[in-house]
């Protein structure tokens, strides 16, 4: 019975991650609100949820494995996500991974007017709120709730 129940939590946890990343390309392409590159980075756990989950659906021989890498990939998902509502907050600064353009090479006045027509996002600015909570704020905390989620079912398979 606890097996069954381990694989319907897996399973609505993919479901989550399927809805977020839905959500996420629809929040970019359709209500056109572009996204910083931390935006991006957020969407990684999801993904990889999908694939680790997928994975032990099919092969029942490394579930142990997939939980503890579940835990860990949401555990990153919550620390990536607290960075950025830390930059939104201004409780940090932005870093490298913020900053969109990378040639630091000389620049020819026709390659920086080029460069100036290219809308960057800031990490700092926050384009889209859900309930007035920025779209990093929701994360940080789902992503803090799948990471006990993933821990409790880990440390509770052996007892299984």
């Amino acid at each position: 019975m606890e097996q069954i129940k381990n694989k319907f939590i897996l399973i609505l946890i993919m479901l989550f991650s399927i809805f977020a990343l839905i959500s996420a390309y629809f929040i970019q392409y359709i209500l056109n609100h572009e996204p910083c590159n931390l935006c991006l980075i957020e969407r990684i756990p999801y993904f990889l949820a999908i694939f680790l989950i997928i994975l032990t659906m099919v092969s029942k021989r490394f579930e142990k494995i997939v939980l503890c890498l579940l835990s860990l990939v949401f555990i990153f998902g919550a620390m990536v996500s607290f960075y950025h509502f830390g930059i939104e907050q201004g409780f940090f600064s932005e870093s490298l991974v913020c900053s969109l353009e990378k040639n630091n090479s000389n620049l020819s006045k026709i390659e920086i007017l080029e460069q100036l027509k290219q809308t960057t996002v800031s990490c700092k600015n926050v384009t889209f709120r859900i309930f007035g909570l920025s779209l990093a704020t929701i994360n940080t905390i789902i992503s803090l709730i799948l990471s006990v989620i993933t821990i409790k079912l880990f440390t509770n398979y052996d007892k299984n």
